[in-house]
């Protein structure tokens, strides 16, 4: 049951990487990044929000959290 969010979840981890790392050095390309951040995070959260541990809950609420700050950055 919880091998479907191994993936999405070393996914997103990557993506938010690669998203913060570009913000620090203010790439012309961050826009990019967190737009895809923003994407990955809302797929694991809804992922994650398919299961009923507290852990999962708690991630999904911050993956969407992660998903509308980096909406923000893009806009």
């Amino acid at each position: 049951m919880m091998q479907r969010c191994i993936a999405p979840d070393v996914d997103c981890a990557a993506i938010c990487s690669l998203s913060a790392n570009a913000m620090a050095r203010n790439s012309e390309l961050a826009r990019h990044f967190c737009r895809i951040c923003s994407e990955a995070s809302l797929t694991f959260a809804n992922e994650c929000s398919q299961h009923s541990h507290d852990h999962c809950k708690h991630c999904a609420k911050e993956c969407k959290t992660c998903a509308n700050a980096c909406l923000e950055m893009v806009n």
